[in-house]
């Protein structure tokens, strides 16, 4: 099964650094999305590498992670 994870950050910087470290770590860009408005980071993941992409996103001091299954 497929999922989004999502983080939401209180500062744009931490969204940045966490989309940096995800792109530097081998997440395809085309599965980020970086909303600059709201400073949300969204990954689309297989359920294998879910919790690598959460333990990435928490490095950067989201306010808030979550996730749902990814709807096409």
């Amino acid at each position: 099964m497929t999922q989004t994870v999502t983080a939401a950050y209180g500062e744009a910087q931490k969204a940045i650094n966490a989309f940096d470290e995800l792109v530097s770590e081998g997440f395809p860009r085309e599965k980020l999305y970086h909303d600059e408005e709201t400073h949300q980071i969204k990954v689309i993941v297989p359920d294998n590498t879910k919790p690598e992409a959460e333990a990435i996103l928490r490095r950067h001091e989201p306010d808030d992670v979550w996730s749902r299954p990814y709807e096409s």
